[in-house]
Protein backbone atom coordinates (compact mmCIF):
# COMPACT_ATOMS: atom_id res chain seq x y z
CA UNK A 1 0.00 0.00 0.00
CA UNK A 2 1.28 3.32 -0.82
CA UNK A 3 0.83 6.17 1.78
CA UNK A 4 0.86 9.74 -0.18
CA UNK A 5 1.77 12.45 2.17
CA UNK A 6 0.09 15.47 1.48
CA UNK A 7 1.54 18.39 -0.44
CA UNK A 8 2.06 21.87 1.37
CA UNK A 9 0.25 25.07 -0.22
CA UNK A 10 1.90 28.06 -0.89
CA UNK A 11 0.08 31.31 -0.07
CA UNK A 12 -0.90 33.22 -2.67
CA UNK A 13 0.82 36.77 -0.96
CA UNK A 14 3.18 37.41 -0.07
CA UNK A 15 3.54 38.45 3.94
CA UNK A 16 5.27 42.05 4.05
CA UNK A 17 5.65 43.61 7.04
CA UNK A 18 3.27 43.67 10.29
CA UNK A 19 1.87 46.63 11.77
CA UNK A 20 -0.91 48.48 13.87
CA UNK A 21 -4.07 49.71 12.51
CA UNK A 22 -7.52 49.98 14.08
CA UNK A 23 -10.97 48.23 13.91
CA UNK A 24 -13.35 50.37 11.76
CA UNK A 25 -16.27 49.42 13.68
CA UNK A 26 -15.05 49.72 17.28
CA UNK A 27 -11.84 51.61 16.58
CA UNK A 28 -9.62 49.91 19.00
CA UNK A 29 -6.04 49.56 18.21
CA UNK A 30 -5.30 45.99 16.62
CA UNK A 31 -1.79 44.24 14.45
CA UNK A 32 -2.88 44.68 10.98
CA UNK A 33 -0.61 42.59 8.22
CA UNK A 34 0.54 44.54 5.07
CA UNK A 35 0.27 41.67 2.17
CA UNK A 36 1.49 42.42 -1.46
CA UNK A 37 -0.73 40.00 -3.54
CA UNK A 38 -2.21 39.98 -7.37
CA UNK A 39 0.66 43.32 -7.67
CA UNK A 40 -1.25 44.82 -5.48
CA UNK A 41 -0.97 46.13 -1.75
CA UNK A 42 -3.91 44.70 0.84
CA UNK A 43 -4.01 45.37 4.34
CA UNK A 44 -5.18 42.65 6.61
CA UNK A 45 -6.31 42.77 9.96
CA UNK A 46 -8.89 41.22 12.47
CA UNK A 47 -10.75 42.82 15.75
CA UNK A 48 -11.67 40.00 18.24
CA UNK A 49 -14.57 41.62 18.34
CA UNK A 50 -15.76 42.18 14.86
CA UNK A 51 -13.76 39.46 13.30
CA UNK A 52 -11.64 40.41 9.93
CA UNK A 53 -11.13 43.09 7.58
CA UNK A 54 -9.40 43.72 4.61
CA UNK A 55 -8.55 46.82 2.13
CA UNK A 56 -6.81 47.92 -0.67
CA UNK A 57 -3.63 50.58 0.15
CA UNK A 58 -2.39 50.41 -3.11
CA UNK A 59 -3.38 49.12 -6.46
CA UNK A 60 0.33 48.88 -6.98
CA UNK A 61 2.80 47.01 -5.13
CA UNK A 62 5.97 47.98 -7.03
CA UNK A 63 5.09 51.81 -6.77
CA UNK A 64 4.40 51.04 -2.64
CA UNK A 65 7.20 49.15 -2.17
CA UNK A 66 9.87 51.60 -4.00
CA UNK A 67 8.42 54.87 -2.40
CA UNK A 68 9.93 53.77 1.13
CA UNK A 69 13.67 54.77 -0.11
CA UNK A 70 12.31 58.46 -0.11
CA UNK A 71 11.48 58.14 3.71
CA UNK A 72 13.34 61.28 4.96
CA UNK A 73 14.51 61.51 8.71
CA UNK A 74 12.02 63.56 10.98
CA UNK A 75 12.63 66.69 12.57
CA UNK A 76 11.07 66.97 15.63
CA UNK A 77 8.99 69.72 17.17
CA UNK A 78 10.52 72.09 19.69
CA UNK A 79 7.59 70.82 22.21
CA UNK A 80 4.93 68.14 22.95
CA UNK A 81 1.20 68.40 23.88
CA UNK A 82 0.56 64.82 25.21
CA UNK A 83 2.56 62.38 27.26
CA UNK A 84 2.57 58.55 26.15
CA UNK A 85 0.48 56.73 27.56
CA UNK A 86 -1.37 53.85 26.25
CA UNK A 87 0.43 54.44 22.66
CA UNK A 88 -0.49 55.40 19.11
CA UNK A 89 -2.55 56.41 18.26
CA UNK A 90 -5.13 57.62 21.49
CA UNK A 91 -2.40 59.98 22.49
CA UNK A 92 -2.04 62.11 20.03
CA UNK A 93 -1.50 65.86 20.50
CA UNK A 94 1.49 65.93 19.40
CA UNK A 95 3.47 62.98 21.69
CA UNK A 96 6.41 62.38 22.30
CA UNK A 97 6.72 58.89 20.02
CA UNK A 98 5.63 60.87 16.76
CA UNK A 99 8.16 61.09 14.14
CA UNK A 100 8.02 64.35 12.52
CA UNK A 101 6.86 68.28 13.39
CA UNK A 102 3.94 69.90 11.83
CA UNK A 103 4.37 71.21 7.88
CA UNK A 104 0.92 72.06 7.46
CA UNK A 105 -1.01 73.22 10.50
CA UNK A 106 -5.57 73.34 9.69
CA UNK A 107 -7.77 75.14 12.17
CA UNK A 108 -10.77 74.39 11.96
CA UNK A 109 -13.28 76.93 12.41
CA UNK A 110 -16.43 76.11 12.31
CA UNK A 111 -18.25 73.07 12.10
CA UNK A 112 -21.23 74.77 9.62
CA UNK A 113 -21.79 74.61 6.23
CA UNK A 114 -23.61 75.97 3.37
CA UNK A 115 -23.85 72.31 1.68
CA UNK A 116 -24.77 69.24 2.65
CA UNK A 117 -22.08 66.94 0.58
CA UNK A 118 -22.63 63.02 0.70
CA UNK A 119 -19.40 63.08 0.85
CA UNK A 120 -17.63 65.25 3.58
CA UNK A 121 -14.57 63.39 6.07
CA UNK A 122 -15.49 66.74 8.35
CA UNK A 123 -19.31 64.94 8.49
CA UNK A 124 -19.96 69.35 8.42
CA UNK A 125 -22.76 70.49 10.20
CA UNK A 126 -24.49 72.51 12.84
CA UNK A 127 -21.85 72.41 15.75
CA UNK A 128 -19.40 75.70 17.12
CA UNK A 129 -17.43 78.44 15.31
CA UNK A 130 -14.34 79.58 17.13
CA UNK A 131 -13.83 82.89 18.53
CA UNK A 132 -11.42 85.23 17.61
CA UNK A 133 -9.84 84.96 20.91
CA UNK A 134 -9.40 80.85 20.14
CA UNK A 135 -7.65 81.54 17.17
CA UNK A 136 -5.17 83.69 18.43
CA UNK A 137 -4.03 81.07 21.03
CA UNK A 138 -4.27 78.54 18.57
CA UNK A 139 -1.63 80.19 16.25
CA UNK A 140 0.74 81.32 19.08
CA UNK A 141 0.69 77.30 20.47
CA UNK A 142 1.58 76.82 16.51
CA UNK A 143 4.40 79.10 16.90
CA UNK A 144 5.32 77.49 20.34
CA UNK A 145 5.20 74.36 18.96
CA UNK A 146 7.40 74.71 15.17
CA UNK A 147 9.27 77.73 16.12
CA UNK A 148 9.26 78.97 12.43
CA UNK A 149 5.53 77.94 11.57
CA UNK A 150 5.13 77.48 7.58
CA UNK A 151 1.82 76.77 6.75
CA UNK A 152 -1.65 77.64 8.04
CA UNK A 153 -4.61 76.40 6.51
CA UNK A 154 -8.52 77.78 7.34
CA UNK A 155 -10.59 75.45 7.32
CA UNK A 156 -14.12 74.16 8.73
CA UNK A 157 -17.20 73.01 7.90
CA UNK A 158 -17.15 75.90 5.36
CA UNK A 159 -14.42 78.25 6.76
CA UNK A 160 -15.81 81.36 4.56
CA UNK A 161 -19.12 81.46 6.55
CA UNK A 162 -17.18 82.24 9.47
CA UNK A 163 -17.93 86.00 9.99
CA UNK A 164 -14.63 86.73 11.18
CA UNK A 165 -12.66 84.38 8.67
CA UNK A 166 -10.86 87.57 7.08
CA UNK A 167 -9.77 89.17 10.40
CA UNK A 168 -8.03 85.63 10.93
CA UNK A 169 -5.95 85.46 8.24
CA UNK A 170 -4.80 89.06 8.47
CA UNK A 171 -4.01 87.73 12.26
CA UNK A 172 -1.96 84.89 11.34
CA UNK A 173 -0.40 86.75 8.62
CA UNK A 174 0.31 89.91 11.33
CA UNK A 175 2.31 86.71 13.72
CA UNK A 176 4.57 85.61 10.53
CA UNK A 177 3.34 82.60 9.51
CA UNK A 178 4.70 82.36 6.05
CA UNK A 179 1.78 80.68 3.86
CA UNK A 180 -1.89 81.27 5.00
CA UNK A 181 -5.13 78.98 3.15
CA UNK A 182 -8.55 79.08 3.24
CA UNK A 183 -10.34 75.70 2.74
CA UNK A 184 -13.63 76.51 0.73
CA UNK A 185 -15.76 75.22 -1.64
CA UNK A 186 -16.03 78.79 -3.44
CA UNK A 187 -19.83 79.59 -3.01
CA UNK A 188 -19.48 83.14 -1.63
CA UNK A 189 -16.55 83.70 -3.56
CA UNK A 190 -18.36 83.12 -6.40
CA UNK A 191 -21.71 85.34 -5.33
CA UNK A 192 -20.13 87.73 -2.60
CA UNK A 193 -18.67 90.91 -4.33
CA UNK A 194 -17.89 92.15 -0.91
CA UNK A 195 -16.34 89.26 0.36
CA UNK A 196 -14.13 89.16 -2.44
CA UNK A 197 -13.28 92.64 -1.97
CA UNK A 198 -11.86 91.38 1.60
CA UNK A 199 -10.59 88.24 0.17
CA UNK A 200 -8.37 90.44 -1.91
CA UNK A 201 -6.75 92.72 0.33
CA UNK A 202 -6.35 90.02 3.11
CA UNK A 203 -4.81 87.62 -0.30
CA UNK A 204 -4.34 84.27 1.41
CA UNK A 205 -4.15 81.58 -0.93
CA UNK A 206 -7.53 79.45 -1.35
CA UNK A 207 -7.99 75.86 -1.61
CA UNK A 208 -10.76 75.71 -4.12
CA UNK A 209 -12.70 72.51 -3.54
CA UNK A 210 -12.83 71.63 -7.70
CA UNK A 211 -13.97 67.81 -8.12
CA UNK A 212 -14.45 68.10 -12.29
CA UNK A 213 -16.62 69.09 -15.11
CA UNK A 214 -19.59 67.04 -15.04
CA UNK A 215 -22.84 67.20 -13.67
CA UNK A 216 -22.91 63.84 -12.32
CA UNK A 217 -19.41 64.04 -10.64
CA UNK A 218 -21.34 67.13 -8.36
CA UNK A 219 -24.12 65.90 -7.63
CA UNK A 220 -22.55 62.81 -6.56
CA UNK A 221 -20.24 63.88 -3.98
CA UNK A 222 -21.53 67.38 -3.47
CA UNK A 223 -25.10 67.06 -3.11
CA UNK A 224 -25.36 69.77 -6.20
CA UNK A 225 -24.58 71.51 -9.69
CA UNK A 226 -21.83 73.78 -8.63
CA UNK A 227 -19.42 73.85 -12.13
CA UNK A 228 -20.97 77.30 -12.84
CA UNK A 229 -20.26 78.69 -8.90
CA UNK A 230 -16.84 76.92 -9.22
CA UNK A 231 -15.89 78.65 -12.82
CA UNK A 232 -16.81 82.32 -11.44
CA UNK A 233 -15.17 81.80 -8.08
CA UNK A 234 -12.07 81.25 -10.38
CA UNK A 235 -12.43 83.87 -12.99
CA UNK A 236 -12.80 86.34 -10.08
CA UNK A 237 -10.01 85.34 -8.03
CA UNK A 238 -7.56 85.66 -11.74
CA UNK A 239 -9.05 89.25 -11.81
CA UNK A 240 -8.57 90.23 -8.12
CA UNK A 241 -4.75 88.17 -8.44
CA UNK A 242 -5.72 85.64 -5.48
CA UNK A 243 -3.76 82.60 -6.19
CA UNK A 244 -6.12 78.77 -6.29
CA UNK A 245 -5.00 75.16 -5.70
CA UNK A 246 -7.54 72.97 -7.25
CA UNK A 247 -8.45 70.04 -4.69
CA UNK A 248 -10.71 67.43 -6.21
CA UNK A 249 -12.17 64.78 -4.34
CA UNK A 250 -11.15 61.35 -6.42
CA UNK A 251 -14.02 58.93 -5.83
CA UNK A 252 -13.57 55.02 -7.97
CA UNK A 253 -16.06 54.98 -11.00
CA UNK A 254 -17.39 58.64 -10.49
CA UNK A 255 -14.58 60.98 -11.57
CA UNK A 256 -11.21 59.26 -11.53
CA UNK A 257 -11.96 59.96 -15.73
CA UNK A 258 -11.34 63.68 -15.11
CA UNK A 259 -8.13 63.65 -13.38
CA UNK A 260 -6.49 64.86 -16.96
CA UNK A 261 -9.00 67.58 -17.50
CA UNK A 262 -8.26 68.38 -14.03
CA UNK A 263 -4.92 68.98 -14.71
CA UNK A 264 -5.19 70.73 -18.39
CA UNK A 265 -7.90 72.97 -17.10
CA UNK A 266 -5.55 74.09 -14.17
CA UNK A 267 -2.54 74.92 -16.31
CA UNK A 268 -4.49 77.18 -18.27
CA UNK A 269 -6.10 78.90 -15.99
CA UNK A 270 -4.57 82.20 -14.78
CA UNK A 271 -5.56 82.00 -11.00
CA UNK A 272 -4.26 78.12 -10.55
CA UNK A 273 -1.10 77.28 -9.75
CA UNK A 274 -1.57 73.72 -8.79
CA UNK A 275 -3.75 70.84 -8.23
CA UNK A 276 -4.03 68.52 -5.22
CA UNK A 277 -5.47 65.65 -5.69
CA UNK A 278 -7.11 63.43 -2.77
CA UNK A 279 -8.52 59.77 -3.11
CA UNK A 280 -11.78 60.37 -1.45
CA UNK A 281 -11.28 59.23 2.50
CA UNK A 282 -13.97 57.16 3.72
CA UNK A 283 -14.33 58.51 7.30
CA UNK A 284 -17.30 61.29 7.76
CA UNK A 285 -19.50 60.92 5.44
CA UNK A 286 -19.48 58.94 2.19
CA UNK A 287 -20.67 56.83 -0.52
CA UNK A 288 -21.48 53.30 -0.49
CA UNK A 289 -18.10 51.69 -1.25
CA UNK A 290 -16.33 48.49 -1.39
CA UNK A 291 -12.73 49.02 0.56
CA UNK A 292 -11.18 46.55 -1.81
CA UNK A 293 -12.32 48.26 -4.97
CA UNK A 294 -11.10 51.81 -4.24
CA UNK A 295 -9.10 55.02 -5.67
CA UNK A 296 -4.97 54.86 -4.22
CA UNK A 297 -2.22 57.01 -5.53
CA UNK A 298 -0.96 55.03 -8.65
CA UNK A 299 -4.74 55.10 -9.98
CA UNK A 300 -4.41 58.69 -10.29
CA UNK A 301 -0.76 59.01 -11.37
CA UNK A 302 -1.71 57.13 -14.23
CA UNK A 303 -4.72 58.58 -14.56
CA UNK A 304 -3.45 61.82 -15.05
CA UNK A 305 -0.51 60.26 -17.82
CA UNK A 306 -3.01 58.53 -19.67
CA UNK A 307 -5.30 61.32 -20.22
CA UNK A 308 -3.01 63.87 -20.41
CA UNK A 309 -1.29 61.99 -23.59
CA UNK A 310 2.08 62.24 -22.59
CA UNK A 311 2.12 65.80 -21.06
CA UNK A 312 2.67 63.95 -17.94
CA UNK A 313 4.25 60.60 -17.33
CA UNK A 314 4.02 58.23 -14.31
CA UNK A 315 7.98 58.86 -13.60
CA UNK A 316 7.25 62.43 -12.95
CA UNK A 317 5.76 61.53 -9.91
CA UNK A 318 7.87 61.06 -6.75
CA UNK A 319 6.68 60.47 -3.07
CA UNK A 320 7.48 63.39 -0.47
CA UNK A 321 10.14 62.49 1.88
CA UNK A 322 8.77 64.93 5.14
CA UNK A 323 5.57 62.47 5.49
CA UNK A 324 5.61 58.80 5.10
CA UNK A 325 6.35 58.80 1.77
CA UNK A 326 3.39 55.69 0.69
CA UNK A 327 1.13 59.11 1.40
CA UNK A 328 2.03 61.47 -1.09
CA UNK A 329 3.63 62.40 -4.10
CA UNK A 330 4.24 65.13 -6.35
CA UNK A 331 5.80 66.97 -9.34
CA UNK A 332 6.28 70.47 -10.09
CA UNK A 333 6.16 71.60 -14.32
CA UNK A 334 7.33 74.74 -15.84
CA UNK A 335 4.58 75.83 -18.17
CA UNK A 336 5.92 77.63 -21.38
CA UNK A 337 2.78 78.69 -23.36
CA UNK A 338 1.82 75.44 -24.66
CA UNK A 339 4.63 73.44 -23.66
CA UNK A 340 4.76 71.96 -20.39
CA UNK A 341 8.37 70.50 -18.70
CA UNK A 342 7.90 68.51 -15.83
CA UNK A 343 10.91 69.16 -13.63
CA UNK A 344 12.56 65.21 -13.14
CA UNK A 345 12.60 65.09 -17.06
CA UNK A 346 15.87 67.77 -16.55
CA UNK A 347 16.63 66.86 -13.18
CA UNK A 348 17.25 63.27 -11.44
CA UNK A 349 15.26 64.17 -8.43
CA UNK A 350 15.76 60.77 -7.56
CA UNK A 351 19.63 61.62 -7.15
CA UNK A 352 18.87 63.78 -3.90
CA UNK A 353 15.45 62.29 -2.45
CA UNK A 354 16.54 58.41 -2.53
CA UNK A 355 17.41 58.08 1.39
CA UNK A 356 18.10 54.41 1.50
CA UNK A 357 20.89 54.40 -1.16
CA UNK A 358 22.77 58.08 -1.03
CA UNK A 359 23.07 59.02 2.37
CA UNK A 360 25.54 61.42 1.82
CA UNK A 361 26.29 63.70 -0.92
CA UNK A 362 29.33 66.13 -1.85
CA UNK A 363 29.02 69.99 -0.63
CA UNK A 364 27.98 71.19 -3.80
CA UNK A 365 25.09 69.26 -3.88
CA UNK A 366 23.55 69.93 -0.62
CA UNK A 367 21.95 72.51 -1.83
CA UNK A 368 20.06 71.02 -4.68
CA UNK A 369 18.88 68.65 -1.92
CA UNK A 370 17.81 70.99 0.36
CA UNK A 371 15.67 72.92 -2.49
CA UNK A 372 14.00 69.89 -3.73
CA UNK A 373 13.34 68.92 0.07
CA UNK A 374 11.42 71.83 0.49
CA UNK A 375 9.07 71.25 -2.65
CA UNK A 376 8.90 67.97 -2.26
CA UNK A 377 7.15 68.71 1.23
CA UNK A 378 3.41 69.67 2.71
CA UNK A 379 4.94 73.01 3.14
CA UNK A 380 5.40 73.93 -0.30
CA UNK A 381 2.79 76.90 -1.62
CA UNK A 382 2.61 76.76 -5.64
CA UNK A 383 2.90 80.36 -6.70
CA UNK A 384 4.82 81.61 -3.46
CA UNK A 385 8.27 83.37 -3.45
CA UNK A 386 9.62 80.81 -1.47
CA UNK A 387 8.71 78.03 -3.87
CA UNK A 388 10.04 79.98 -6.73
CA UNK A 389 13.49 80.30 -5.14
CA UNK A 390 13.56 76.92 -4.07
CA UNK A 391 12.80 75.68 -7.41
CA UNK A 392 15.01 78.42 -8.90
CA UNK A 393 17.74 76.56 -6.68
CA UNK A 394 16.86 73.06 -7.61
CA UNK A 395 17.23 74.01 -11.21
CA UNK A 396 20.23 76.24 -10.95
CA UNK A 397 22.22 73.86 -13.30
CA UNK A 398 19.41 73.54 -16.02
CA UNK A 399 19.80 75.04 -19.11
CA UNK A 400 15.86 74.36 -19.92
CA UNK A 401 14.60 76.36 -18.19
CA UNK A 402 14.94 81.04 -17.92
CA UNK A 403 15.54 79.97 -13.84
CA UNK A 404 14.66 84.09 -12.45
CA UNK A 405 12.06 83.73 -9.83
CA UNK A 406 9.92 86.20 -11.32
CA UNK A 407 9.72 83.47 -14.49
CA UNK A 408 9.22 80.16 -11.93
CA UNK A 409 6.57 81.85 -9.76
CA UNK A 410 4.45 82.43 -12.71
CA UNK A 411 4.74 79.51 -14.55
CA UNK A 412 5.87 76.99 -12.59
CA UNK A 413 2.72 73.95 -11.95
CA UNK A 414 2.51 71.66 -8.54
CA UNK A 415 0.88 68.45 -8.55
CA UNK A 416 0.60 66.67 -5.28
CA UNK A 417 -1.87 63.29 -4.79
CA UNK A 418 -2.25 63.18 -1.05
CA UNK A 419 -3.98 59.99 0.32
CA UNK A 420 -5.48 60.21 4.18
CA UNK A 421 -5.81 57.21 5.83
CA UNK A 422 -9.11 56.35 7.02
CA UNK A 423 -10.63 53.53 9.63
CA UNK A 424 -10.30 50.83 6.52
CA UNK A 425 -6.64 51.40 5.75
CA UNK A 426 -5.08 53.50 9.24
CA UNK A 427 -1.19 52.03 9.73
CA UNK A 428 -0.03 53.91 12.24
CA UNK A 429 3.55 53.34 10.98
CA UNK A 430 2.25 56.07 8.61
CA UNK A 431 0.82 58.22 11.28
CA UNK A 432 3.77 58.43 13.38
CA UNK A 433 5.14 60.35 10.60
CA UNK A 434 2.52 62.33 9.72
CA UNK A 435 3.62 65.98 9.26
CA UNK A 436 -0.32 67.35 8.58
CA UNK A 437 -1.79 68.41 11.76
CA UNK A 438 -5.31 69.54 13.00
CA UNK A 439 -5.17 72.24 15.48
CA UNK A 440 -7.56 72.24 18.54
CA UNK A 441 -7.91 75.06 21.37
CA UNK A 442 -7.17 73.05 24.07
CA UNK A 443 -3.43 73.29 22.50
CA UNK A 444 -2.94 69.51 21.00
CA UNK A 445 -1.57 69.27 17.32
CA UNK A 446 -3.90 66.02 16.21
CA UNK A 447 -2.38 64.22 13.18
CA UNK A 448 -5.24 65.27 10.39
CA UNK A 449 -5.64 61.24 9.78
CA UNK A 450 -5.86 60.39 13.92
CA UNK A 451 -8.36 63.30 13.46
CA UNK A 452 -10.62 62.00 11.31
CA UNK A 453 -10.85 57.99 11.62
CA UNK A 454 -9.68 58.02 15.49
CA UNK A 455 -12.78 59.91 17.40
CA UNK A 456 -10.85 63.28 18.14
CA UNK A 457 -12.88 65.25 15.72
CA UNK A 458 -16.18 64.20 17.51
CA UNK A 459 -14.85 64.67 20.85
CA UNK A 460 -13.45 68.26 19.96
CA UNK A 461 -16.70 68.71 18.44
CA UNK A 462 -18.61 67.66 21.49
CA UNK A 463 -16.23 69.87 23.45
CA UNK A 464 -17.12 73.42 21.23
CA UNK A 465 -20.69 72.73 20.83
CA UNK A 466 -23.24 74.20 22.71
CA UNK A 467 -25.68 71.93 22.39
CA UNK A 468 -25.11 68.71 21.18
CA UNK A 469 -26.64 67.84 17.88
CA UNK A 470 -27.33 64.18 16.40
CA UNK A 471 -27.59 64.39 12.37
CA UNK A 472 -29.88 62.19 10.62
Amino acid sequence: MTITSPRRRDADYIFYELTRSICPTCKQTIDAQILLKDGRVIMKKRCPDHGWFEALVSSDAEHYVNSLKYNKPGSMPLAYSTEIVDGCPTDCGLCPQHQQHTCLALIEVNSHCNLDCPICFADAGPGYSLTMEQVDGMLDRFIELEGEAEVVQFSGGEPTIHPQILEMVTLAKAKGIRHVMINTNGIRIARDDRFLEGLKEANPVVYLQFDGFEERTSKIIRGKALLKDKLLALDRMAEAGIDAILVPAIEKGVNDHEVGAIVEFGIKHPAVRGVAFQPVTHAGRYVDFDPMDRTTIPDVIKGIADQTKGMFRSDDFVPVPCCHPSCRVATYAYIDGDEVTPLPRVLDVDDYLDYVSNRTLHDPSLDVRRALEALWSASAVPGSDKTAYDLQCAACDVSAWPVTVADLKEKVFMIVIQSFADPYTMDLKQLMKCCVGVLVPDGRMIPFCAYNSVGYREQVRASLSPIAVTRP
